[in-house]
């Protein structure tokens, strides 16, 4: 019998990967995805200290009930960059979390960036 590798524990494994590469610094924090099938969600996080300085999700009262899409995406990147610039952060460091660069998570950094974050 053929046992498939699961879904999951591949992206946990590309995840683990990119991470060791990127890293969040006071100047420059990590804009973290996490993309399920209901919701997707944004931390802006400076791990020098290991804190969130900025987060959005579509799980929020404004978004209601559409959260697994790309407009929706699209509205929390635009709402991560907003908030991120209220806090003066202009420049991150994009972790997509082992997801593929597409849909959701293309949406949503492309959202950021048109709103004014630089990564």
């Amino acid at each position: 019998m053929i046992n498939r590798a699961d879904k999951n524990e591949k992206r946990l494994h590309r995840h683990k990967r990119v991470r060791a590469k990127i890293f969040g610094t006071p100047e420059r924090p990590r804009f973290c995805v996490y993309r399920s099938n209901n919701n997707i969600q944004v931390q802006v996080i400076d791990d020098t200290v290991g804190k969130t300085l900025v987060s959005a999700s579509s799980v929020e009262k404004e978004f209601g009930k559409e959260g697994a899409n790309v407009e929706a995406a699209k509205k929390v990147g635009e709402l991560a960059a907003k908030r991120a610039l209220e806090k003066n952060i202009t420049e991150v460091v994009f972790d997509r979390g082992g997801y593929l660069y597409h849909g959701r998570v293309k949406a949503l950094a492309e959202a950021a960036r048109e709103a004014g974050l630089k990564f």
